[in-house]
Formats: C-alpha cells, sequence, structure tokens
C-alpha cells in the first residue's frame, strides 16, 4: 500500500491553520510596509556555488541536480539571496534600501517542537548603512512587530560578535576558537569550563569566558563589560552598543530589550549587533539576527547591512499557547438555490461586498442546508426563488424575509 505520509519536518496547513497564517503575514506585512520597507521574492532554489560564495551553504543544505548537471540548492535563509539580489538587481538604487520578505525556507534539522525542514520566516533587511540607528531600528521593528501580533512578555537580547571576538584574540589556536564558539552556541557550560581549563589563555580571559553566559541584564551590564576587558575590540563593541540601547531608548521600548554578550550564531557572516527574541520558557527562540557588514563583498559590492527574521510556525505555537489564536467565527453565506439565475446574481452581488459565498450544488433539503453550512461556520443559509430570498441565522431554525 502506498505511504500517504507526509515526510519528516514538513506539515499541511489544513483550512483553519492555513486562514491563521495568512491573516498573521498580512498583519506582518502592514507592519513592514509602515516602516517603508518594500517586499521582495526569491527563488526557492539557486545555484549552490552562488549561495555557497555568501556562505549559506552547509551540511544542512538540500542539494540536487537539474537536467543538465548544475548543482542546485533549496535556499537555507533568505539573507543571502537578497545579498545577491541586492548585488546583481539593485546595486544602483539609491540606498539605504529596505527590504523584507515572507517565504519559506529548508533546513534538513532534527526535528522536534519549534524545528522544521521546511519552515516560513518574515524578515527585513536594512542595506547601505553601517550607522548605530539602523541596527536600532532592525531592533525596534522587531519589537515592534512582536507587539503589534499580541506577544506576551516578548523580549530582544542584544548582543555583539565583536566582544566574544575580541576575547578570543589572544587564542593562536584556530581550532580552538572555533570550539570555544560551539561551545557558546550550544550553552555547553560544562564544555566551555573545561577548553578554558586547558586553554593557554590569560587568566583574565579565561574569568572572561567563564562568565559570558552570565552577561545578560539591562544597560548597566555594558559598564561591567567594558571594565572587564582591555581588548579594544571588544571595548569597540560594548561603545557601539551603548549607542544603539541609546536609540532604542528614544523608541521607548527599552523595557523590552536586555543585553546579552554570550549570544553567537551558527552563521557566519554576522560582523556586528545580533540579536535574539523569546518568550520565557519556550526553549528556543522565535526572532534572530543582525549586522553583517562583508556579505555583499562575496558578491562584488561593499554593502554594510543588517536585518532580522522570525519563525512564523514557532510565532503560532507561541500566540496559541498563550490563548492568543482567535477563535473561530461563523462567518459568510449559503445560498440554497430555487431558482439557479436568480441565486448566483444574488451571489455575485454578495461577493463583490467581500462576503464568503457558496451556493449549493448538491441539491439539498433545506434541513440539509442548515447542517451543512453549521459544520463549515457559514452564519446564514440563504433560500434564493424567483419570488424573493429568506435567510436563516445559524443560531436559530426559524426563517427571517
Amino acid at each position: 500500500m502506498m505511504d500517504l505520509r507526509t515526510p519528516r519536518g514538513v506539515k499541511d496547513f489544513l483550512p483553519s491553520d492555513a486562514k491563521w497564517k495568512l491573516e498573521l503575514e498580512q498583519k506582518i506585512r502592514d507592519v513592514f510596509t509602515s516602516w517603508g520597507y518594500q517586499e521582495v521574492i526569491s527563488p526557492t532554489f539557486e545555484f549552490y556555488d552562488v549561495l555557497a560564495q555568501g556562505g549559506a551553504v552547509n551540511q544542512q543544505t538540500y542539494r540536487f541536480f537539474d537536467h543538465n548537471g548544475k548543482l542546485l540548492v533549496l535556499r537555507p535563509d533568505l539573507t543571502t539571496p537578497i545579498a545577491r539580489m541586492v548585488a546583481t538587481r539593485l546595486k544602483d538604487e539609491p540606498k539605504p534600501l529596505r527590504l523584507s520578505y515572507l517565504a519559506n525556507v529548508f533546513r534538513y534539522d532534527d526535528v522536534q517542537v519549534g524545528f522544521q525542514r521546511e519552515f516560513y520566516q518574515a524578515g527585513v533587511e536594512l542595506i547601505g548603512s553601517s550607522a548605530a540607528a539602523a541596527d536600532a531600528e532592525a531592533a525596534a521593528l522587531a519589537v515592534t512587530v512582536f507587539n503589534e501580533l499580541g506577544v506576551k512578555d516578548f523580549h530582544l537580547d542584544l548582543g555583539h560578535t565583536g566582544y566574544i571576538h575580541g576575547i578570543l584574540e589572544e587564542c593562536e589556536s584556530e581550532t580552538q576558537k572555533r570550539q570555544f564558539w560551539q561551545l557558546l552556541l550550544t550553552k555547553d557550560l560544562v564544555g566551555l569550563k573545561a577548553l578554558v581549563a586547558e586553554s593557554d589563555l590569560s587568566e583574565q580571559a579565561k574569568q572572561l569566558l567563564l562568565k559570558l553566559p552570565h552577561f545578560r541584564g539591562r544597560e548597566s551590564l555594558l559598564d561591567q563589560a567594558y571594565h572587564s576587558t582591555e581588548n579594544p575590540r571588544a571595548r569597540s563593541a560594548v561603545a557601539n552598543l551603548k549607542q544603539i540601547y541609546s536609540y532604542l531608548k528614544a523608541y521607548g521600548l527599552e523595557d523590552q530589550v536586555y543585553i546579552d554578550l554570550s549570544i553567537v550564531k551558527s552563521l557566519g557572516y554576522y560582523t556586528g549587533m545580533v540579536v535574539e527574541g523569546y518568550v520565557p520558557n519556550l526553549g528556543f527562540t522565535i526572532c534572530s539576527g543582525g549586522r553583517y557588514d562583508h556579505l555583499s563583498e562575496r558578491f562584488g559590492t561593499d554593502l554594510p547591512a543588517v536585518g532580522f527574521a522570525f519563525g512564523l510556525e514557532r510565532l503560532m505555537l507561541v500566540l496559541e499557547n498563550q490563548g492568543q489564536r482567535p477563535p473561530e467565527q461563523n462567518n459568510g453565506i449559503f445560498v440554497l438555490p430555487l431558482s439557479w439565475r436568480h441565486a448566483v446574481n444574488y451571489a455575485a452581488a454578495e461577493r463583490k461586498k467581500g462576503t464568503r459565498v457558496e451556493v449549493d450544488i448538491q441539491g439539498f433539503s433545506e434541513s440539509e442546508a442548515v447542517n451543512y453550512a453549521r459544520q463549515k461556520g457559514f452564519s446564514r443559509v440563504v433560500i434564493v426563488g424567483a419570488d424573493g430570498v429568506r435567510s436563516i441565522p445559524m443560531s436559530t431554525n426559524e426563517g427571517a424575509v
């Protein structure tokens, strides 16, 4: 017998979920548009060499050959394709560019709650500015999206890749640097402690690396972080975060923004501020991004950039867990045609008003029509004949002319 299951890591969106997803996407799109971001759509798959040039290809990438033997990949993120798009199609446009997207991406991740192999992202890229105000705008927009969608207890963490890179500058082993990065990425504190103990770092650097996972708090943490190291790169990172935070206070969002200097990213193109958005006790982030000033260089341009993306399914899961999913409401009309010509004319007129309308094609009796309409979530049955129209609301079986 044929196996009718879907592959691991993908899912069907049934009508109620698909409707809710589209409603959320439109709300997100409206927020992006109101901040001046223009939506772009990139191809679902691209040449392997192009995305590999941007550093987006790894072991989690889906790859396949076309009929001409060219190696292609399903897009594992949107940032790299947009960087390619800007370098080739938008290079002469006035800068900065404010671009947005809502699209599906593909990664061969371990399947668990909040992790799929095909998933949907919404995000923005602010390209062509290295200003701290641009970083602050991206962070403020991320918080605003979640506030507009009604996500409770949402917070955004700000970190900076320069702080950790600065601490690790005295580490001479590139292999050991990568090991430190991976341990911080996976938040493996036991492994971090062991690697610190066997490293040849100074005692100051060792103590700071062990403190890093606990360097999370409000603006005052930045002064502590600054004085915890004498490394110029790390101190410059702290100064940059102070600037960004001062802009965020102007937005009035400082209560939802924290500092977390232990944030590291799996994608290697981040160069400055990094962000992660979350709600307490979730187990995974729902928003991620940061500054990536050198990605466009790989495509022949020199455009600093910052952006973020969030997972739509994760967002839906959070909203549902918080009781924020809107209840299903009866809406629309089911038309029972006693006169086909009058019925379809009536349906056409209602559809022009934006009403959801189905016309019976099964030859239902009145009671069958009412039962069907109730199961399908219509607000009323309308019986249309040559001599007039009669309406039956779903809250009652009594007719109303």
